[in-house]
This record gives structure tokens, sequence and C-alpha cells, in this order.
């Protein structure tokens, strides 16, 4: 043989081959259909959960829109509620022409009242700093600045009184203020 031919040969017969691990027993039929149909009702269980989570999202999705809707269409009706009352009784006033000064001006504060509890009612307060107080742009404003026997930035009269919703200035307080000395 020469060098460059390939060797052929092996060097053990195959009865001397060690030992190799032979592959398991292949399973029967009847093994194999079972896991499939196993295989299957799992994925159509899962198929099933996957739509009904799917539904249900989408449902919920649908009421929560609908439940938005609904506040923002019927988010003053609290609101105009309280402010009926007060209404009526503007109302009762102008069907009184003829009524004494002192008795309109009693019902014109009692109707103030009825108006300043329905605000209160629905978290509208007002803005209305006593004199010295320090000016705050965020629920101030400031009309002019006037000299005064007091410190320099802070508020000498109000001319309009603000309002807040909650913590949200509605319309700010119209002051006057102190010019620096």
């Amino acid at each position: 043989m020469s060098s460059q031919e390939p060797n052929l040969e092996t060097p053990h017969s195959m009865a001397d081959a060690p030992d190799t691990p032979t592959p398991a027993a292949a399973p029967d039929a009847g093994d194999l259909a079972a896991q499939l149909a196993l295989a299957q009702a799992q994925l159509a269980e899962a198929q099933d959960g996957h739509l009904r989570a799917k539904a249900e999202a989408e449902n919920v999705r649908r009421r929560s829109e609908e439940e938005i809707s609904k506040a923002r269409k019927y988010a003053v009706e609290s609101f105009a509620d309280s402010l009926l009352p007060v209404r009526d009784s503007l109302e009762a006033a102008i069907a009184m022409p003829d009524a004494p000064l002192e008795k309109v001006l009693e019902g014109v504060h009692a109707t103030l009242r009825q108006l300043s509890a329905a605000l209160e009612r629905n978290k509208v307060l007002q803005i209305n700093p006593p004199a010295g107080t320090k000016f705050d742009p965020h629920q101030h404003q400031a009309i002019s600045m006037v000299p005064a026997e007091q410190d320099a930035n802070t508020v000498v009269a109000v001319l309009q009184k603000g309002y807040l919703i909650t913590d949200r200035v509605l319309r700010p307080a119209l002051v006057t203020v102190a010019a620096p000395k």
C-alpha cells in the first residue's frame, strides 16, 4: 500500500466495537395519538382563553369609553342642581316688584348666601386675600402698584375676588400691590 491510498480497513471489527447506547425504543402509535390529542386539547383551551380575554378587554374598553362620555356629558349636573334654588329665589324677587326695599335687600342677601353655599358644595372657593398678604402671582393679578405703609409686594386692596375650583385657579383675584419704598 502506498502512503497515498486510503486505509479502508478498520482497526476493529464491528463485533469488537464498544457498547454504544441504542436509541430508546420508539413509542408505539397509541402513545403518540394520545399525546397529540392532549396537545390539541391544550391548544384549543389556550385559544379559547385568549379569545375570552380579548373579548373581556374589549368590553372593559367600551364600558370605560361610555362612562367617560357620560361623565363629560353630565359633569355639570350636580353644579346646576345646586344653582336651581338660587334661580328660584331671583325669580321670586322679580315676581314682587312692589316689595319694600328692606325686603328686597334681605332677599338679595339670602340669595347670595344660597349662591355661596352652592359654590362651596361644588368646591368653588373664593380668593379674597386680606391686606398685607404677600402677592402670589399664581392666585392674584396685580392691576397697579401704589405707595402704601406696608411691606412691598403685598396686597393693598382687592378690586375683584378670584375663585378656585378645588386647587385650580378659575379666576385670579384682581389686586393692588404695595410699591417698593
